[in-house]
């Protein structure tokens, strides 16, 4: 089975058209739709449903992405262990990363693996903890970027660094000049939660110390929440590195007692990890002083 077929039908149920999956692989709309209708043709039943918004899986299509990831996985892995006995580090690593994270850290990360290794090519996804528990069980990234991950999850664990969670306070606030904010007071303020019920660190805080605060409002993004504080709507909370970039009129304080969240990097399995995948960690672990 051709692994370039292949390599199409993942990228169309990535970016749901097949339009945006030949940009993404280089090729036109009509020649990866022509791989496409070769491969449908070869396992002998349809892989998309086909509409004018897009395309998504068939059934028999859903089945199939296992056995698809894995044959590109192998073939990648053996295209870089051949690149590495030739002493040229190549391929392509498929990287999950928290919006923080994509923004804090992999910047002067990617530029120092990009300058060490520049055959090596960087496909990026953003999500949350429940989104990136998915990815590295399906096998469809090379590494996260994200918290300890939930009991269950398929993966090698590599931590980087402890980071606090700080609430998040408008500038009035009665706490604001406090140097710290009680974790149990919590429950008795208007509360705004981000990505409610995702397993994000927010859950889990809420849940292991049986909290159950005020929500008046939810949103689906971080910097969402953090305008709704700004102007007055409530109180919020996340973890330091989130806020790094943000100079709103929020107040951040420590929690008491302090509260902390595991970040680290989720592998499949450290020990199929591909040489490109052991060098980009490497090179994480010696950047490590340098990152906010």
């Amino acid at each position: 089975m051709d692994v370039t077929k292949c390599e199409a039908f993942l990228a169309a149920i990535d970016h749901g058209s097949l339009t945006a999956a030949g940009v993404f692989l280089g090729y036109t709309q009509s020649g990866i739709t022509r791989m496409i209708n070769a491969l449908e043709e070869e396992v002998g039943f349809p892989l998309f449903i086909r509409t004018k918004k897009g395309v998504s899986p068939t059934e028999n299509g859903k089945a199939m992405i296992p056995a698809f990831r894995e044959i590109v996985r192998a073939h990648n892995h053996a295209l870089e262990i051949g690149a590495d006995i030739r002493g040229i580090l190549s391929g392509a690593l498929t990287i999950g990363s928290y919006y923080s994270v994509s923004a804090m850290w992999l910047p002067p990360i990617l530029k120092r693996f990009r300058q060490l290794y520049p055959n090596v090519r960087i496909n990026m996804k953003e999500g949350g903890n429940r989104e990136m528990t998915r990815w590295l069980n399906e096998m469809s990234v090379d590494c996260c970027f994200f918290a300890e991950p939930a009991a269950g999850t398929i993966c090698d664990w590599i931590p980087i660094r402890q980071d606090e969670l700080l609430a998040w306070l408008p500038k009035n606030h009665p706490g604001a000049g406090e140097a710290s904010f009680p974790l149990c007071a919590l429950e008795n303020e208007p509360f705004i939660i981000t990505m409610p019920n995702q397993d994000t660190e927010i859950d889990r805080l809420l849940g292991s110390r049986h909290l159950t605060p005020d929500i008046r409002f939810s949103t689906a993004d971080a910097y969402t929440t953090y305008c709704m504080v700004e102007a007055g709507l409530g109180m919020s909370l996340n973890n330091r590195l989130i806020t790094l970039s943000w100079s709103g009129d929020v107040v951040t304080l420590p929690f008491d007692p302090p509260q902390f969240v595991s970040l680290g990097i989720g592998v499949p399995s450290w020990k199929e990890a591909s040489p490109a995948m052991k060098k980009f960690i490497e090179c994480v672990k010696d950047m490590l002083e340098e990152l906010p």
